[in-house]
């Protein structure tokens, strides 16, 4: 059975992967990445292997197109969020049915004109939310992502726009999401909701309060990813 890939931050890679996971360089048309294979999992770390690559730098087209490579036939974005809505509040894990991302979008056809109706995969997200159901990990079952460009916040004014039309704010699965669509690769998305966009709370936005509500939701989001795993391997 095909592995699952999994792109994710490196810090999920630490609680996720086994030790004896191998580091493999990948070459694609667009450069080099390297992922880390353990049994089931083909994880790639989103910012590089040094956790060094801000937002806007990262190559998703690297990315992306190292699964297509190895065969892989299905992906999991595990994405951190800020939440546009009072009722979405830190610490909740939200599965995204749709998403903006108007700005910089990637594409793997610079040379060519070639359409595609952009989504995320609703089998593949319809299964992640029937695992989290079974194994009673609470999640909210839809939401709309917006992508801005990052490596920046957004400022009151901007989120005041966006909570109008989404319902949580990232910087990466519109792109990842994108792309795996250009190549034929089902993508959903597991949303750890850290914090509160600016404006949202009263109370100011502070790093070390968005790094403890992602630790904490950490545990929570490996269970459904390896669950979900369990169910297609």
């Amino acid at each position: 059975m095909a592995k699952t890939g999994v792109i994710a931050g490196t810090a999920f890679r630490r609680i996720c992967l086994s030790e004896n996971a191998n580091p493999l360089e990948v070459s694609t048309r667009f450069g080099k990445t390297t992922v880390l294979e353990s049994d089931d999992i083909v994880f790639l770390p989103r910012h590089g292997m040094e956790d060094n690559i801000p937002p806007h730098r990262i190559n998703h087209r690297v990315n992306l197109s190292a699964f297509k490579e190895l065969g892989i036939p299905r992906i999991i974005g595990v994405n951190s969020v800020g939440s546009l809505k009072a009722q979405i509040p830190p610490k909740t894990i939200l599965i995204p049915h749709d998403y903006i991302n108007l700005w910089g979008i990637q594409t793997l056809f610079d040379h060519e004109i070639h359409h595609i109706t952009p989504g995320l995969d609703e089998d593949f997200r319809q299964l992640i939310l029937r695992v989290a159901k079974r194994r009673r990990i609470e999640v909210t079952g839809g939401g709309i992502y917006i992508q801005t460009t990052g490596p920046r916040l957004e400022t009151r004014a901007e989120i005041q726009l966006l909570r109008h039309f989404g319902d949580v704010v990232g910087m990466t699965m519109g792109n990842e999401a994108t792309l795996s669509e250009e190549l034929s690769i089902p993508y959903a998305s597991i949303c750890s909701v850290d914090n509160y966009c600016h404006g949202i709370s009263k109370s100011p936005l502070a790093a070390e309060e968005i790094l403890r509500n992602a630790r904490s939701n950490m545990e929570k989001v490996k269970r459904l990813v390896l669950a979900t795993i369990e169910e297609v391997t």
